[in-house]
């Protein structure tokens, strides 16, 4: 199949963020009615991944990644370039962009900025920063979450159960705590490795790999492993521009000798001197937040839970997560129970949302909802992203206050939690378990019962505006049922061409009272098909115009005896089209109404069932059924 559009997209953890921007661009082109093949790289790696073919074809290729993709098998496409929460947040103004096709063209190794809706904001130095350092985080996660739960389950055997001198000793218990302490200690190694890496490709990694590990062996924690990344990664670039001149033939012995050589003597002298401050304010900070455990949990609990729930997996969650597990590397398990609890909170609040206030949810959300209670007794707070991105304003704060009040909770009762991720699985090795559900549990009611009352309030609001917009649709005539009729219907016709039938109709508008201006509505007609063929499977297209001409939502139907051509996404001849004719106040209608028929449409016993009604009265109401 050859589709008009590419998606490319990614997160740091490759789990929901990543497949949550997928389903949203795939969303939106559905309803734009346009073509995309999204591929993802998730934590099994890249799926769905382009053919050459599909790249050669492709109009435009929409990037939505905080991490680095490989980017130059485009080169001379046109790309949008933008972060994954753009694409789980605007996908409608991605696709419009791509359709507009006012996209600037990557040029491989030029150097050129891709343009994206915010271009400046997007591709400037410091969204490159982050995304360096995503990729490192995203490599760094899998480790560190393996190894703390290997240390963890080694806890279920006894406390000191790894301790020789203990009377819990045990020696499969000392085997796994060692295997889970040799992969926390990759911890900070692997930061810098895949920092670099992502700066200076494969020449950065190794250099990072051995900067990490004089970070990590000085005592410098995580943030040295994120100032050896860089440094690394700034060390490889700065060399392979030294080293550029140098003749081709010298190309093997400059990336197996020079560049590991000259990288590791630049790096490892400068990271090892920089070790020396870089252990102060390491020990400096966590005695800090380790004091609050102490002194003030009720601050640190509204510390945790804000930034927690801030953005839900996100940079500012990111970075109480890593702050948790750098901790729990050195032994303290009290500070990452309340990072657990306050990242658990979200998604399980969104499921007592849907239940408190099932009446005023959709039947999609509802089943998130009841989703989200899996998600998050997992410790996948990304489930409760879709909730907070209709409303933020409001939802993130109630989040918040949840997670906060779960996280000072828990410091409060003195839990522990030896593990950096598993939710409630790991909960045979939490100290007081019961505390902890009863914190999170706590935390989740309250945002569960405020987000209910938030949806309640916005529903009856909105369903008070649309009260008075119905008023003033029966001023001129109009209710939901008179959107299609049966005068609206016109079967067997004998129009020969693309251009006939968008006059036909436009006259119809007319005649049928739905417009005052022929003239104008075909203009509109018309002007939409230059963006893009309305036309789709099947033999059917959906040509539609808002127009200031237009009284009110109608629709027009026409059935032809022989297909034209319009130009489709199966290349059939076109025999029954189905034009939607809206003011141009109302263009919500229009998408609404078209959001609706696309998903009938793809419904092939409908349309076989919508092809052969003989009456007007039999395909007006198959048309009214599948817009109700």
């Amino acid at each position: 199949m050859k589709y008009q559009f590419l998606g490319v997209t990614g997160c740091p953890t490759g789990i929901a963020h990543t497949f949550m921007a997928a389903e949203a661009l795939e969303k939106a082109a559905d309803e734009k009615g346009v073509t995309i093949k999204v591929e993802t790289h998730g934590q099994k790696g890249v799926e769905n991944q382009f053919t050459q073919k599909e790249i050669d074809d492709a109009e435009v290729i929409i990037i939505a990644a905080d991490k680095n993709v490989d980017i130059h098998r485009f080169s001379g496409k046109k790309i949008i370039n933008v972060s994954v929460s753009k694409g789980i947040k605007q996908p409608n103004l991605l696709l419009d962009k791509a359709i507009s096709g006012d996209v600037s063209t990557y040029q491989g190794n030029k150097q050129q900025n891709y343009n994206s809706i915010e271009e400046k904001q997007e591709t400037n130095f410091w969204h490159q920063i982050y995304v360096h350092l995503m990729n490192g985080v995203s490599h760094m996660l899998p480790i560190i979450v393996a190894g703390g739960v290997m240390t963890a389950v080694s806890f279920m055997f006894g406390i000191y159960s790894a301790d020789p001198k203990s009377d819990q000793y045990n020696v499969f218990a000392e085997q796994m705590n060692t295997i889970g302490g040799l992969a926390m200690g990759l911890m900070v190694p692997i930061l810098s490795a895949y920092i670099a890496q992502s700066i200076g490709n494969r020449p950065g990694l190794v250099i990072g790999f051995i900067a990490g590990m004089i970070a990590d062996h000085n005592g410098t924690g995580f943030l040295g492993g994120i100032v050896s990344g860089f440094l690394a990664g700034g060390v490889i670039i700065l060399l392979q521009k030294l080293l550029k001149k140098l003749p081709q033939s010298l190309d093997g012995l400059k990336s197996i000798f020079l560049l590991p050589v000259l990288g590791i003597f630049i790096a490892g002298f400068i990271m090892w001197y920089l070790s020396v401050p870089m252990e102060i304010i390491n020990k400096a900070m966590m005695d800090f937040l380790s004091g609050f455990q102490n002194s003030s949990p009720i601050l640190l609990g509204l510390i945790v839970g804000i930034m927690c729930a801030a953005d839900m997996g996100g940079p500012i969650n990111k970075a109480a997560y890593v702050t948790g597990t750098a901790l729990l590397a050195q032994g303290n398990f009290l500070f990452m129970a309340g990072v657990s609890a306050a990242c658990i909170v979200p998604p399980l609040a969104t499921g007592f949302s849907v239940i408190f206030g099932k009446k005023y949810y959709e039947n999609s959300e509802k089943s998130a909802g009841y989703v989200n209670f899996l998600l998050g007794s997992t410790h996948i707070t990304e489930g409760a992203i879709p909730f907070a991105a209709k409303r933020p304003l409001t939802i993130i704060p109630i989040l918040m206050m949840g997670s906060a009040i779960a996280a000072i909770l828990t410091y409060l009762l003195k839990v522990e939690v030896p593990a950096p991720h598993g939710g409630f699985i790991v909960l045979p090795v939490v100290t007081h378990p019961i505390f902890w559900i009863i914190a999170i549990v706590i935390g989740a009611l309250v945002s569960g019962l405020l987000m209910s009352l938030e949806q309640k309030r916005h529903i009856l609001k909105n369903k008070k505006k649309s009260n008075e917009n119905t008023i003033d649709e029966e001023q001129v005539g109009q209710t939901q049922e008179d959107i299609i009729k049966p005068e609206q219907v016109f079967l067997n016709k004998n129009i020969e061409t693309k251009e006939e039938i968008l006059k036909y109709i436009a006259n119809k508008a007319v005649q049928l009272e739905i417009s005052n201006e022929s003239e104008k509505v075909l203009e509109g007609l018309k002007k939409r098909e230059e963006e893009s063929s309305t036309g789709m499977e099947n033999g059917i297209a959906i040509p539609h115009v808002a127009s200031g001409h237009i009284f009110s939502a109608k629709l027009i139907i026409v059935q032809l005896n022989n297909g034209i051509e319009w130009p489709s996404l199966d290349n059939q001849n076109t025999d029954f089209i189905i034009s939607i004719l809206v003011p141009k106040n109302n263009e919500g209608k229009h998408l609404k109404i078209l959001s609706q028929l696309s998903r009938k449409l793809i419904d092939e016993n409908y349309i076989k069932e919508l092809k052969n009604a003989k009456s007007e009265v039999k395909i007006s109401e198959l048309i009214q059924g599948g817009i109700s």
